[in-house]
């Protein structure tokens, strides 16, 4: 198992998908916001249509005192969260507890969650690696958990995603191994994210700074600037960034 620290992502920006598009659109959408449940749904789906080394996708997220699968491409993928929510132990749940990725290299060696060990490795799965998901706030709302029959083509996915995250050792282009363009879309829209939830930050501190307010009013500020003009929330984020640059 293994863990990375978060920060602002360098590898493979220029890739673009739908993938990419929707990760993006996520960070900038209100946590509230009704579309989010369809927007983890494709995202869930496109995972598992355009990321080469990906078998199957899935999509966790925190229900009542536990925890639930809103979206997956299969019922392989159900099964392997299923063993995790049973023993309340597994890298889907510690990737959305944490907000960091967590990736299991080799499933039929690790040791920590025998509950989804056994249950993965007998389904075929050889390597996962589950992605924490932020809307507006700016805070983990959900896992993407990708699960893989060969572990060598996962590699250099995670890696990727890895270098995205890591603000310590932040591996250079040219350490990385060349991805297939679904996975170059996936960590191209974790660029995108961390992009928009930066622009989104920097308004809430300027406004923060403008009205002596918390964190949480500011946001809520934001959010009803954002719909009494229309806008979305990195618009309206950039108007207010805009604002105070006059």
């Amino acid at each position: 198992m293994t863990t990375r620290s978060q920060s602002s992502p360098t590898p493979h920006r220029r890739a673009s998908s739908p993938l990419t598009q929707c990760l993006t659109a996520l960070a900038g959408t209100p946590d509230d916001s009704s579309r989010i449940a369809a927007q983890l749904a494709t995202i869930a789906q496109l995972a598992a249509d355009l990321v080469e080394p990906v078998s199957y996708a899935s999509i966790t997220a925190h229900h009542d005192d536990g925890y639930t699968t809103v979206a997956a491409s299969s019922d392989v993928a159900l099964a392997v969260d299923e063993a995790q929510y049973a023993d309340r132990a597994g890298p889907c749940l510690t990737a959305l507890d944490r907000g960091m990725p967590v990736a299991v290299p080799d499933i039929s060696t690790t040791m920590q969650w025998p509950g989804f060990r056994n249950e993965a490795f007998a389904l075929g799965l050889r390597a996962s690696l589950s992605i924490p998901l932020f809307a507006g706030r700016g805070t983990a709302i959900a896992a993407l958990n990708l699960y893989g029959r060969d572990r060598e083509a996962m590699a250099p996915l995670t890696a990727a995603v890895w270098s995205a995250f890591d603000s310590d050792e932040p591996a250079a282009d040219a350490e990385l191994q060349p991805l297939d363009s679904g996975s170059a879309g996936l960590v191209a829209g974790i660029a995108g994210a961390f992009a928009v939830r930066a622009l989104i930050h920097q308004a809430v501190g300027m406004i923060i700074a403008d009205t002596q307010r918390t964190g949480d009013a500011a946001y809520l500020i934001l959010r009803l600037r954002a719909a009494e003009k229309g806008f979305t929330l990195p618009a309206t984020a950039a108007a207010v960034i805009a604002e105070q640059l006059l």
